[in-house]
């Protein structure tokens, strides 16, 4: 479904970022079906090749879908005096253009969500909606199936590298795990298009995501982009009924780097506004996050140090979207991390996994 936004944030150019447009679309997008038995290995190789994947038959109500985005745009499309009231963002509550602390921008509003019903309900004595009780239901309906189908697809990457079924979804499944939940909102920018000479406006910067694993679903207005092996940027064609899965940083560490966190980015459109919501499973803040022992080949040297979850997160919330955000946290070797990567990463080749 693609609404067209009522309301726009007016102009100001300390929040415009632009960037060449990008030709490449992502063809060959791994494309993972929930209801085959021979996911496991696709799982694992999708993974490995791109660290990024569509996922289809994942037993989501399409109505569930609907029903989130048109709340959602009900209250995006409110007065922004209203809007403001649930922010600013300490960090959850409501958004406008700036992201993080730390001077990151874009053409973006958004919601942030700790991933809990209790924090939830909180959250809502602050928003401003035509029917805020329904909004609360729906997105914490929504969120319960987002944390299902992320446990599910962790446990079937799980089988497919030989580990226990949950080992991985137990650090997301976990009463403690520290998983947020975010609606963004991507105004058009047509009274904008002029002045752009030919550029696209960036929604949100270039980035990976720190926890484990991300869920997204957008409207069918286009935007997302992923930076491939080679560096270069490609459009990632939108579905509106299906989810893509990002590997985040702690998945790449976990793994020792087998499996990437892929850097993505969002660019508005022109005409039509942009709906997009993500489920961030991430660990408990106590959780130690290191190279899995049962994933290390024989004489493999570890990539990075040992650290907590809250020790990562504090971390991220540092630095700048476009940092190397796990560099702190490398290993230094005799070779460097990226050479031993490429040749640990030749070996488990060879071994036929």
């Amino acid at each position: 479904m693609v609404v067209l936004s009522q309301q726009q944030p007016p102009l100001d150019n300390t929040f415009i970022r632009t960037c060449k447009p990008v030709a490449n679309t992502l063809t060959g997008i791994p494309v993972i079906d929930m209801a085959s038995p021979s996911s496991h290995a696709r799982l694992v190789e999708a993974c490995e090749e791109l660290g990024f994947f569509k996922v289809v038959n994942h037993g989501v109500s399409i109505d569930l879908m609907a029903r989130l985005e048109a709340c959602a745009l009900q209250f995006f499309n409110m007065p922004q005096a209203d809007k403001n009231r649930a922010g600013p963002p300490s960090p959850f509550g409501y958004g406008s253009k700036r992201i993080g602390p730390n001077g990151d921008v874009g053409w973006v509003e958004y919601l942030l969500f700790a991933a809990k019903s209790a924090s939830i309900a909180h959250k809502f004595n602050s928003i401003a909606h035509e029917d805020p009780d329904t909004f609360r239901r729906v997105l914490e309906e929504y969120v319960g199936e987002m944390r299902r189908v992320s446990c599910e697809v962790l446990e079937r990457i799980a089988l497919g590298l030989g580990l226990a079924r949950d080992a991985l979804s137990k650090l997301v499944e976990s009463e403690e795990s520290d998983s947020c939940f975010r609606l963004n909102h991507y105004p058009p920018c047509q009274e904008m298009f002029q002045a752009l000479s030919g550029r696209n406006l960036v929604g949100f910067g270039e980035h990976t995501d720190p926890q484990i694993i991300s869920v997204l679903r957008s409207n069918n207005t286009s935007g997302l982009q992923i930076a491939l092996k080679d560096g270069t940027w490609a459009l990632v064609p939108p579905d509106q009924h299906s989810f893509f899965i990002n590997v985040g940083d702690s998945l790449q560490v976990l793994t020792n780097g087998r499996f990437r966190s892929v850097k993505h980015r969002v660019m508005t459109d022109s005409r039509r506004s942009r709906v997009s919501m993500i489920y961030f499973g991430g660990p408990a803040l106590t959780q130690k996050i290191s190279p899995m022992d049962s994933l290390m080949g024989e004489g493999e040297e570890s990539l990075y140090k040992e650290f907590t979850w809250c020790e990562y997160k504090n971390s991220v919330y540092k630095s700048r979207l476009a940092d190397n955000r796990l560099q702190p946290f490398e290993i230094a070797h005799t070779k460097s991390a990226a050479a031993s990567e490429t040749d640990q990463a030749v070996a488990r080749g060879a071994g036929g996994q």
